[in-house]
């Protein structure tokens, strides 16, 4: 008999990737699966995972704001409003099983599937876990998680330490460094820096960047730069005229941006670094300051600590932030060091792992 499954959450590429890396193990597994995702109207999976080929529903789900209390007025009634769709989503599918995978909108589908005895999965990327998914734990069947200790989080017995679901395209990955290069219209003779503040893009990388884009062209070091939207027309206007940088608010062909970046800076949420590890990239993490728990601090710090990665913090990019990554991009044995220690740490089949163990339990 065929198995239905709902995929819940998303709002970032941190979790829309992981979500559709473990859909494509779930149809390599079992072919027949019906698949259903389940995301937040206006956020990026509503056309991420329709552009990967699954069907998703979208619901009216916020999080709460932490920069902005008066940005929170709405939220009850989004969250009564939101069970309410889950309810006749859950009803109207029937899953054999719901799989959270972190975001605004998997809260309120495992709730309502765990109030009818729906067994419910939860892939816990962070080593920090965030309430909503502390209190899903409680009833889940199983919590798939990257790090150990988690413990500290969830019930001992039901967790699997599995790592991070990782995109297809960047696992064996055989794109050499001057194709990819190539790639960006950019010259593989010079030293080339890639800059992603993930898929929303991150203001205070960018204001860093910004400021000192002369740096660039005087250390003669090229420049791909991944913006996310709100800094993109601003972004482009600096950089007329400069045949260094390559600019754009999304890069879709991770493949090919990963290799080419000698030196990367980036966020530090897990998926981020799940990428990094298995592109083995020598990194200059910028946590997100604002994130639960301040969580992208302690990603960061952890490798920070196994030798795997610089870090600089939000508030001091401005002055640092292209000073350090420029050293590090010039000092090649120090790089390669830090290869050798990010990709240590790199778990290619965590998507699989995590299909497998899903499908037998159901």
């Amino acid at each position: 008999m065929t198995k239905k499954i709902i995929i819940a959450g998303g709002g970032t590429g941190g979790h829309i990737f992981p979500a559709i890396a473990i859909a494509g193990a779930l149809k390599k597994q079992a072919p027949d699966v019906e698949l259903l995702f389940v995301g937040a109207k206006g956020k990026m999976e509503m056309e991420k995972v329709p552009q990967a080929g699954y069907k998703i529903v979208g619901i009216d789900i916020a999080g709460l704001n932490r920069s902005s209390l008066i940005k929170n007025i709405g939220l009850p009634m989004k969250l009564i409003k939101s069970f309410f769709q889950v309810r006749n989503i859950i009803q109207e599918f029937m899953p054999d099983a719901v799989v959270g995978v972190g975001g605004y909108s998997s809260y309120p589908v495992l709730r309502a599937a765990q109030a009818k005895g729906i067994p419910t999965f939860i892939h816990e990327s962070n080593s920090f876990a965030g309430k909503a998914n502390q209190w899903l734990g409680k009833k889940a069947t199983a919590i798939f998680v990257a790090s150990d200790g988690m413990e500290k989080f969830f019930p001992a017995e039901k967790i699997m330490i599995t790592g991070n679901p990782v995109r297809a395209s960047l696992i064996g990955n055989k794109i050499s460094r001057e194709e990819a290069i190539k790639f960006f219209g950019l010259d593989p003779s010079k030293p080339t820096l890639l800059s992603t503040g993930g898929s929303l893009g991150a203001k205070g990388i960018n204001e860093a960047i910004a400021a000192h884009l002369d740096e660039f062209e005087r250390n003669n070091v090229q420049l791909i730069w991944q913006t996310g939207k709100p800094f993109a027309e601003q972004a482009e206007a600096l950089c007329k005229g400069r045949s260094n940088v390559w600019t754009r608010d999304f890069i879709t062909q991770m493949e090919y941006a990963f290799p080419a970046g000698d030196t990367v800076i980036s966020r530090s949420g897990a998926m981020s670094i799940a990428e990094l590890c298995v592109q083995r990239r020598a990194v200059v993490f910028v946590p997100f300051p604002f994130a639960a728990e301040d969580h992208q601090t302690v990603n960061a710090q952890s490798l920070v600590n196994k030798g795997a990665g610089l870090l600089v913090k939000d508030s001091e990019a401005k002055d640092k932030l292209v000073a350090t990554a420029i050293a590090l991009l010039t000092d090649e044995p120090r790089r390669r060091q830090l290869e050798e220690n990010i990709g240590r740490l790199a778990v290619t089949n965590a998507d699989e792992v995590i299909a497998r163990e899903i499908l037998a339990k159901i």
